[in-house]
């Protein structure tokens, strides 16, 4: 293993060419991740069909994410994306007396949306505002929580503003009054160290395409099977089936683990630069690539605060996304991309968003182009 994540840099062809800061939209892109797109390409042009690789690959994917974020590979659900696996979820959910949802203000769109569409189903859904700094207001939420609530949904990272919520607390407020617990982790795997298994929470969903080194088309569900093993979802396919070769037209008969939450056929293509981007992450260390971000996010602050600019992220709480107040985000994102630095921008905010390739340079790179656009700055 590397003395430290600095050695890893040059994995990363994107920093010849420009400063790259959007981790929070789409992780860096490493040489061993465009080898795996690659290998997909030539066993195409090799062979043509390869379903005993594919169905390898994707148990590949499985066992890698288990082991990022400390699940069993039985716990896995391989989707297609983290829609999809919420809307597995939420179509096992709501067949008894509790027809309830408790969110936040602070979810993607996704998330709202999902629950919304439950709403059919004669499903309420009810979403706790955040405080005015970001941060969740925990007597709030567990004022919401009663007897009818089914599921509390939260997002373990916001992507608007970057505040990260207190899952811990979450999990015993819901539990304690008999709900379910879904984590949406998408802006927190891969970049902080999680383990399913000390969470608590029912189902944590996420994506591969950001912070864990992959690109789109694989999400997941991990599933605690103490918890959820009654809830069969009506949102199925072939690849949720006890045997996936059993070519069964006449019954449904789905698998008793995770994969229950699945649907058709895997996104094969995705499979392989993903199961590249995971080894990659593990080779690095989740813990060290947090004290890496963890440096720049302190540097990024003070930078920021010298200049009279206004983070709106919590200090206290927060993932690996820095968002930056703006007074036109969409501007100061162009005019920062003219300077060669790539961020991304939500809710008024610019988003920053270091991941362990990153370094000093790096930030007084962006330092510098606010600087330069300071009149941009809320």
């Amino acid at each position: 293993m590397a003395a430290d994540v600095s050695s890893y840099r040059y994995r990363f062809p994107v920093f010849e060419n420009v400063t790259y800061l959007n981790s929070c939209s789409q992780g860096a892109l490493a040489d061993t991740v465009r080898a795996a797109m690659i290998e997909y390409l030539d066993g195409m042009d090799d062979v043509g069909s390869l379903w005993g690789t594919w169905v390898g690959k994707q148990e590949e994917v499985r066992g890698l994410i288990a082991q990022v974020l400390g699940a069993d590979v039985s716990e896995v659900s391989v989707t297609s994306s983290a829609s999809a696996a919420v809307s597995a979820i939420a179509s096992s959910l709501f067949d008894g007396s509790r027809r309830k949802v408790v969110t936040t203000s602070l979810e993607f769109p996704t998330i709202g949306q999902i629950w919304h569409a439950q709403e059919r189903r004669g499903v309420e859904v009810v979403h706790v505002p955040a405080q005015s700094d970001n941060t969740l207001d925990l007597a709030a939420l567990a004022a919401a929580i009663d007897d009818d609530t089914q599921i509390v949904s939260v997002t373990h990272v916001c992507y608007r503003n970057g505040a990260m919520t207190d899952i811990d607390a979450i999990v015993k407020l819901a539990h304690d009054r008999g709900a379910l617990v879904l984590v949406d982790s998408y802006q927190a795997t891969g970049a902080v160290p999680i383990d399913f298994h000390a969470l608590g929470a029912d189902f944590l969903v996420g994506g591969c395409l950001k912070y864990m080194l992959g690109v789109p088309g694989v999400g997941f569900a991990l599933v605690n099977a103490a918890t959820t093993s009654e809830l069969i979802p009506t949102i199925t396919g072939w690849f949720a089936a006890r045997d996936i070769f059993a070519m069964d037209i006449n019954s449904y008969d789905p698998a008793k683990d995770a994969r229950r939450f699945e649907g058709g056929t895997p996104p094969v293509p995705s499979t392989y630069p993903v199961a590249a981007g995971l080894n990659l992450l593990l080779e690095v260390g989740v813990e060290r690539a947090w004290h890496q971000s963890s440096m720049l996010h302190d540097m990024l602050r003070a930078g920021i605060a010298d200049m009279g600019g206004r983070v709106v992220t919590p200090a206290s709480t927060h993932g690996p996304m820095l968002a930056v107040a703006s007074t036109d985000e969409n501007a100061l994102v162009a005019a920062m991309g003219e300077d060669g630095v790539i961020v991304s921008c939500r809710d008024g905010n610019v988003r920053i968003s270091p991941h362990f390739y990153n370094n000093d340079t790096d930030v007084e790179r962006a330092l510098a182009s606010l600087r330069k656009h300071r009149d941009l700055l809320a």
